[in-house]
């Protein structure tokens, strides 16, 4: 029973974070892509972690390790973006005004986000992926198995930025910890 509640969590992230996708790239246009260059550091950071997860993924895809693929992606989903970058970008994607700078970053990174997410998924939640794929290109009929990865950019490698980001993010798991324990006490 354990087993099967701790697969059927780790499902429900993963469909939770392509349905967030899903939902926030409503009427996205490529009109509204930002450049990496323009983007903030935040966005500029999960595009690192994508450089990151494409060379991993495809090292493992070559040696048939799928469990590996499938915990990395996991953990990516739900600690990484759930956790972390879409609870700091949902204000923006859902109050700025459409055209802000932010918003239009975070569509961005989410439009990519999306099409990495569902290539690397598809060999391992088939149904999942190709669901997600056809909601997102409607009409469309190429299945999302019939993709190759998408190519990463090595110009999102920036490993001083993940350095900077690392500690941003321990010093939040700690503020963090600490509030909970605040709010626990009343």
């Amino acid at each position: 029973d354990e087993i099967l509640r701790y697969q059927a969590d780790s499902y429900r992230r993963l469909r939770n974070t392509l349905r967030f996708l899903l939902g926030n790239l409503e009427g996205f246009d490529a009109s509204e892509r930002v450049a990496p260059t323009e983007m903030p550091e935040l966005e500029r950071w999960v595009l690192h972690r994508l450089w990151q997860l494409d060379r991993d993924i495809r090292t493992w895809s070559d040696d048939f390790e799928f469990h590996a693929i499938f915990t990395a992606l996991h953990n990516f989903c739900a600690v990484e973006l759930s956790a972390f970058y879409f609870d700091i970008r949902k204000d923006s994607l859902y109050c700025d005004q459409p055209d802000s700078p932010t918003r239009r970053a975070a569509r961005t990174v989410l439009d990519r986000l999306f099409d990495c997410l569902t290539a690397w998924l598809a060999p391992i939640l088939c149904f999942t992926a190709e669901e997600a794929w056809l909601i997102r290109n409607p009409g469309d009929d190429e299945s999302v198995h019939f993709r190759d990865f998408p190519s990463v950019p090595e110009a999102w490698q920036d490993d001083a930025l993940a350095a900077k980001w690392e500690t941003v993010r321990k010093l939040r798991r700690a503020i963090t910890g600490a509030l909970e324990v605040e709010r626990a006490e009343k």
